[in-house]
């Protein structure tokens, strides 16, 4: 017997690359994160925070020409302190579990700081957003109901989240 070996092309996967949101992403965007969160988001107090503050910068990730994740920011003010809001984090469900949702935060988080905000806030999941830093800010009132202990805080400044959480232009 004669084995005879066949070479097996390897399907190569383009690399991920996220860049600034564009005006041509939008659409994909928000059609990717009602896939994510499904309308009853548009209930939360976060989405009510979105819609009256102005967007600061967004991120796409895009596996070739195909978007399969976004980030944005909101400016908005807590208290005296100048900040943005981190979120909606959407990640197309067959790219979930590789780091892309974390190097999403970590653009946002460089934004931030390049900005020269005081810090970032959001609501989000304790465990997952504390390895970047984001600590508790009990004391940022936001304009609805929300669970007071997924309120957290990256701190960029000296500046604490103090104060009701406002839209900004």
């Amino acid at each position: 017997m004669n084995a005879v070996a066949v070479p097996v092309l390897a399907e190569t996967v383009p690399p991920v690359r996220i860049l600034r949101e564009t005006a041509r992403d939008v659409r994909a965007i928000d059609a990717l994160v009602l896939a994510a969160f499904g309308p009853g988001r548009f209930a939360k107090t976060a989405e009510r925070l979105r819609e009256a503050a102005g967007l600061a910068a967004g991120f796409s990730a895009f596996e070739g020409e195909r978007l399969i994740g976004s980030v944005r920011l909101w400016s908005i003010t807590v208290g005296a302190a100048r900040s943005v809001f981190l979120g909606p984090i959407a990640v197309e469900a067959s790219s979930r579990r590789g780091g892309l949702g974390a190097d999403l935060v970590r653009a946002c988080i460089e934004e931030a700081r390049r900005m020269g905000l005081d810090g970032v806030l959001l609501v989000g999941d304790p465990p997952y957003f504390s390895r970047f830093g984001f600590v508790s800010a009990p004391e940022a009132i936001l304009p609805g109901p929300v669970d007071q202990r997924r309120v957290m805080w990256l701190p960029i400044s000296d500046a604490f989240p103090v104060g009701p959480v406002r839209a900004a232009g």
